[in-house]
């Protein structure tokens, strides 16, 4: 299991984004390339969602962020089509933050 902290902050991420409750199910470690290069590499944290009114997974974790990357940022993904993996949900969250830097 990952640490038992951070899956709790994560946790309260679900929880405060999505205003549902949340259950660690397992940790999935996701290698995605784009153009022959690594675009992200990391463990991502499967979890089950109770009270959403659309999803029953959500996909998470979190990266250095910030001045320094002394902050943390949290990247939390519903399992609502297109997403139905940890690897695709990571597709759709660099996707996004593309997107956002244009």
């Amino acid at each position: 299991m990952a640490n038992r902290e951070y899956i709790e902050r994560i946790q309260s991420v679900i929880l405060h984004l999505h205003g549902c409750k949340s259950s660690w199910v397992e940790s999935v470690t996701v290698h995605e390339v784009f153009r022959g290069q690594t675009a992200w590499m990391g463990d991502v944290q499967v979890f089950t969602l109770s009270g959403h009114p659309k999803a029953k997974k959500a996909y998470a974790w979190s990266h250095a962020d910030g001045k320094d990357d002394t902050g943390e940022r949290f990247v939390t993904v519903l399992e609502i089509p297109p997403v139905d993996s940890p690897q695709t949900a990571v597709k759709v969250a660099i996707a996004a933050e593309m997107r956002g830097k244009k």
